[in-house]
C-alpha cells in the first residue's frame, strides 16, 4: 500500500507542479500527506487533488504574507488539552488557536475592541489557522481582536467532529475574553469557504436546539454572537434524496456529491437529522434565527449561487443582512475568496471597509 501511496502522491505532485520542496513548505499552513495513511485510492486521490491543487495557488501567494509591528500575535494557544504539535505524545495541531491584536488596543488596556472569530478555509480537508494569517492580519488592522482556530482536518475527522472542535474553541474563547483588551459583548464569527460553511452551521447551532441536537452538540458555547460575515461560502451541502422534488434554485446538488468523491460519504455520517433541514443556504435562513450577516462573494466565485441563494432568502424573511458582491473588472479575476488570499486587491480594502462600519454599528 506504500508503494501505491507514494506512486499517487507523485502523480498529484506532478500534476500541480509540486516539487517536495514546495509540499515541505507547505506544512507551514496545511497538512500535507502524513495524515492520509489507510485511506482507500478513491479518498486518497480525492484528498490529495484538493490539497496539491490548494497548495500550487496558495505557494506564491504565501511570499506576501506578513505581521506589522502594529499587530502583536499570540500563538499556538491549546484550546484543548491535547493541543500542540508532537503528534508521537497524543498531542493535535488541530487544537490550537491564535489571537491578533491591535498594539493600540493592547497599549489602552481597555475592553471596548469589537472581537472577529475566524475559521478558516480549505474544502474541510486543506489548511490551517496559519492559511488566513494575512487574512486576520488586515482584519485587525481595521480595527478587532481576531481569534483564528484550527480544527481537525479530514481525514482526521468528520464534519460532525470538526464542529465539536469548533464549539470546544468557542468555549475556551468565552471563558478567556475578559484576560484580553477586548470588549466581550461584540464576538463576531467569520470563515471562509468551508469555514463558511461552519461558520453557518455554528450560527445554527449556537440559535437552534433542533441543530446543535443533529449536530450532536450536548450544550453550545452561549457566545450570543453580534452578527457573522461568511465569505464565500458553501451551503449546499444536503444530499439529493432527502431534498427530493424539494430542490431550489439555490441548491446545487452537485456539491454533495463532489464532497462525497473528494472526502468520502463517511465525511457526512452521524447528522442524518439536520438533513436537509439545516444542510441548505434557505434552510439556514428559515430555520435559525441568524444574527445579522455580512455576506461576501463575487462575481467569478464558483459558489457565488450559494451566497446569493442565503441573501435572497434572509430577504424573503426580512432579516439584517449586508451582501458584497463586486464585479471583477474587464481583462481581471477576483475569484473565490479573494479577500481571503488577497486582501490587497481594491475590492478587498472595500471589503474590510464595509465590514468593519457594518459590525461596528451592531455592537
Amino acid at each position: 500500500m506504500m508503494a501505491d501511496k507514494q506512486a499517487i502522491i507523485a502523480q498529484y505532485a506532478e500534476k500541480y507542479g509540486l516539487t517536495d520542496e514546495m509540499i515541505k513548505h507547505a506544512e507551514r499552513w496545511t497538512e500535507t500527506t502524513v495524515d492520509l495513511a489507510g485511506l482507500s485510492e478513491a479518498r486518497l486521490q480525492g484528498i490529495l487533488d484538493m490539497r496539491f491543487g490548494a497548495i500550487a495557488v496558495d505557494t506564491p501567494r504565501s511570499e506576501l504574507w506578513h505581521t506589522p509591528d502594529t499587530i502583536d500575535v499570540i500563538e499556538d494557544i491549546p484550546y484543548l488539552p491535547d493541543g500542540g504539535y508532537d503528534t508521537e505524545a497524543g498531542q493535535c495541531r488541530g487544537h490550537l488557536l491564535d489571537l491578533y491584536l491591535p498594539h493600540d488596543a493592547v497599549l489602552r488596556c481597555g475592553h471596548t475592541l469589537p472581537v472577529y472569530i475566524d475559521i478558516h478555509g480549505g474544502g474541510f480537508t486543506y489548511g490551517y489557522k496559519e492559511l488566513n494569517r494575512n487574512f486576520n492580519v488586515h482584519l485587525a488592522e481595521t480595527g478587532f481582536a481576531v481569534f483564528s482556530l484550527n480544527y481537525r482536518p479530514a481525514p482526521q475527522t468528520d464534519l460532525k467532529g470538526q464542529l465539536a472542535d469548533v464549539q470546544a474553541a468557542l468555549r475556551w474563547i468565552k471563558a478567556h475574553l475578559t484576560d484580553y483588551p477586548v470588549n466581550p459583548n461584540a464576538v463576531f464569527l467569520t470563515g471562509d469557504s468551508a469555514g463558511g460553511a461552519l461558520t453557518m452551521l455554528t450560527l445554527a447551532i449556537e440559535n437552534n436546539a433542533e441543530a446543535a441536537a443533529a449536530f450532536g452538540i450536548d450544550e453550545p458555547s452561549g457566545i450570543g454572537f453580534a452578527g457573522a460575515a461568511p465569505v464565500c461560502g458553501a451551503y449546499s451541502s444536503a444530499s439529493l434524496e432527502t431534498m427530493g422534488s424539494e430542490l431550489t434554485v439555490g441548491y446545487d446538488p452537485n456539491r454533495r456529491t463532489g464532497l462525497e468523491q473528494m472526502l468520502g460519504v463517511e465525511f457526512f455520517d452521524g447528522i442524518e437529522a439536520a438533513d436537509p433541514k439545516f444542510l441548505t443556504a434557505e434552510g439556514l435562513a428559515f430555520n435559525v434565527d441568524l444574527p445579522p450577516l455580512f455576506i461576501v462573494t463575487c462575481g467569478d466565485d464558483f459558489l457565488e449561487a450559494d451566497n446569493l441563494a442565503l441573501a435572497a432568502a434572509l430577504a424573503r424573511k426580512g432579516a439584517d443582512f449586508e451582501l458584497f458582491d463586486p464585479k471583477p473588472r474587464r481583462h481581471e479575476t477576483l475569484g473565490h475568496v479573494f479577500v481571503i488570499g488577497m486582501p490587497w486587491l481594491d475590492e478587498s480594502v472595500e471589503c474590510f471597509e464595509r465590514l468593519r462600519r457594518f459590525s461596528y454599528e451592531r455592537c
